[in-house]
């Protein structure tokens, strides 16, 4: 845990006098010195547009191809083709989402979740609206925190063209089963997409185990730059009619990416990949070498995490007035736990909490259906994330703090 933290300039702060505890990396997490030294390097050596003949040029040329290389390790693809960016995930959804829905028109239909990010919803509504496409919503199961995996497999039919789903909810971390959701729509016909934006940080992403047309994610959430990332199939991207200016390229993955990208956003994004695989031990070139070395940090970090997120856990159920949403520790979900404090705005208690140098996340977290489902539509709920950098003596810290304002 201390060489892991000593890499982490952040987590020199102080605030309040007491040193900083960051729980907002569901929102973003903190950046390793060697990830700002790619960008800075990248920025200070090689800074060029790229296919043109002078070397800095082609430096880029050669940084961006390996980013593409390190990704497609990362999701387990079967190619770097497979792998294009953009500026967030978001964006890239809104761009995917409107050529799609070139394609298919009135009596066709997108089915969407009731647990996800709108960033895996508004982008789809806004296409189907415009191309008299019916959306289709599946509903929470009975337990207010999962995907009701039977009203999905009613709702998809003929007529599904895709089905957007989250592989984790960021706002009260559940996991929920895409490989089987996946299935269910490959068996009626539909592409699927899927939102991994809150999963890839705590869960090693593999596209072929998944069975998805398309996964995008950020590496902002692991401890990268703001870099949005696609993983998609290239026959589906080469069949799409995507808004491109003429000279620009046509064929994937080079097709997706409207105008000039962030080269050292893509810099840094492939370095987080690398500082990722380096957490368990060093990773020796070879072929091969970075996914093993991602399989590992993540059965480690994993580990890690599942014990700080039972401490965070049964601390807080503990305090009286805390009402915590989410499966409990011990089922599928990320170390991502949020909560309401009875008497008290969420937003006030994430002001309290900074006087003691807990940073924490409040709000709906642009997950407002979710939230609105859980009775917290107008202020929405405190949430606590954890990350490689989180340690045990950081969770006794914000649960002493809650407990305090509880009492108060």
């Amino acid at each position: 845990m201390e060489s892991v933290r000593s890499g982490f300039p952040a987590l020199r702060r102080v605030h309040a006098g007491h040193p900083v505890a960051y729980f907002d990396g569901p929102g973003g997490t903190q950046v390793p010195q060697s990830v700002v030294d790619a960008i800075s390097d990248y920025l200070l050596h090689h800074n060029a547009n790229t296919h043109w003949a002078y070397p800095s040029s082609q430096e880029t040329d050669a940084l961006l191809r390996d980013a593409r290389q390190v990704y497609a390790a990362f999701f387990n693809a079967p190619g770097p083709e497979w792998v294009s960016f953009g500026q967030n995930m978001t964006t890239i959804t809104f761009h995917l989402a409107r050529a799609l829905a070139r394609q298919w028109g009135e009596g066709d239909e997108i089915v969407v979740t009731e647990l996800d990010h709108h960033g895996n919803v508004d982008p789809w509504r806004h296409a189907a609206a415009d191309a008299g496409i019916t959306i289709r919503t599946v509903p929470l199961a009975a337990d207010g925190v999962s995907l009701d995996i039977e009203a999905l497999a009613s709702t998809l039919n003929g007529r599904t063209r895709l089905l957007a789903i989250g592989a984790a909810s960021n706002a009260i971390g559940t996991i929920s089963d895409v490989a089987e959701a996946a299935r269910l729509a490959r068996a009626a016909g539909a592409l699927v997409f899927i939102d991994a934006v809150h999963y890839a940080p705590h869960e090693l992403v593999d596209v072929p185990a998944l069975g998805c047309d398309m996964l995008a994610c950020s590496s902002y959430k692991f401890y990268g730059p703001h870099q949005g990332i696609l993983c998609a199939r290239p026959d589906l991207v080469a069949s799409l009619d995507l808004p491109k200016l003429r000279p620009a390229p046509a064929l994937p993955p080079d097709s997706l990416e409207t105008g000039t990208q962030s080269h050292e956003g893509i810099v840094g994004a492939a370095a987080a990949v690398r500082f990722l695989a380096s957490v368990a031990g060093p990773v020796p070139p070879a072929s091969g070498a970075l996914r093993d070395g991602l399989v590992a940090s993540y059965a480690q970090l994993h580990a890690d995490a599942m014990a700080l997120t039972r401490q965070l856990w049964d601390g807080l159920v503990a305090i009286d007035g805390v009402t915590c949403y989410g499966r409990p520790p011990g089922q599928p979900r990320t170390p991502t736990v949020s909560f309401a404090l009875e008497g008290h705005l969420s937003h006030e208690v994430a002001e309290q909490l900074v006087t003691s140098g807990l940073f924490v996340s409040s709000g709906d977290f642009y997950a407002q259906t979710l939230v609105e489902r859980l009775g917290h539509g107008q202020d929405g709920l405190v949430r606590i994330g954890c990350a490689c950098y989180t340690t045990p003596g950081e969770i006794d810290r914000l649960l002493a703090a809650v407990t305090t304002i509880a009492h108060g």
